[in-house]
């Protein structure tokens, strides 16, 4: 019998995309199960997930402590299956992604993996950094937009995701590609180009770029979210200067 898969959803005020991201999965074949796992959303995602999530024989939402990495490590605390999938709430898998897995996952050498990636986007940036991620993926380079997938023993071994406000799923595909063979899916993931778009293309890349060699040169993930979340930086530097 193929292992079940666990689908863990992480989210933080989502409601525009969530019900089209939970639907989406209706098209997929085999057996699986659908976890969101909320940080405590402001919006309606929580009551939008609970309402779209009665249409699966397997799906729940749990809540857990603010951070992508909490909220996937608790998904997987709570879920059954065999292989655990990362989903992020703005990608959407293909529809032959559970058989795929099940296929893959015969092969006891296979730690886990990811999917190939496209980015929604109609404009010549989103074509370049689907080109671009691809092409980085062949020297093991990839992120939790691309819906990692592993072992649920594999994944428990290398103690799940870190607590940092970014990098926690490239650290993890860091030590998943030690961890044994990984496999990449043809079989594109589609996720959205919402982080770009006008002047801030350019200032993505650049952040990509420079998140990744700090990482690689030692700099810790836990120190580095000022960088990517500026604006965030600055609120909790006012908030304890108040104190």
């Amino acid at each position: 019998m193929p292992p079940m898969v666990s689908i863990i959803i992480p989210t933080l005020n989502e409601e525009k995309i969530i019900v089209g991201t939970l639907v989406s999965l209706r098209r997929l074949d085999g057996e699986f199960e659908v976890i969101i796992v909320d940080g405590g959303s402001r919006d309606r995602t929580r009551d939008l997930a609970v309402a779209t999530l009665k249409q699966f024989p397997q799906g729940r939402l749990i809540e857990s402590p603010r951070g992508r990495g909490p909220q996937m490590n608790a998904g997987a605390r709570a879920a059954c299956g065999a292989v655990l999938l990362f989903l992020h709430a703005d990608t959407l898998l293909p529809a032959d992604a559970i058989r795929q897995i099940e296929q893959i996952t015969k092969n006891p050498k296979i730690a886990g993996g990811n999917f190939a990636l496209q980015f929604d986007g109609p404009d010549v940036w989103s074509r370049a950094f689907t080109r671009i991620y691809n092409w980085r993926r062949r020297f093991g380079i990839y992120y939790g937009d691309s819906a990692i997938f592993a072992r649920r023993e594999v994944f428990d071994r290398l103690g799940g995701f870190i607590n940092a406000p970014i990098m926690e799923d490239y650290d993890f595909c860091r030590k998943l590609e030690r961890a044994g063979e990984t496999a990449l899916i043809d079989s594109p993931a589609i996720t959205s180009s919402r982080r770009w778009g006008g002047f801030r293309t350019a200032y993505v890349l650049m952040i990509w770029v420079l998140l990744q060699w700090l990482y690689l040169i030692g700099a810790r993930p836990e120190g580095m979210g000022w960088i990517y979340y500026p604006k965030s930086f600055k609120l909790r530097c006012k908030r304890a200067a108040a104190r």
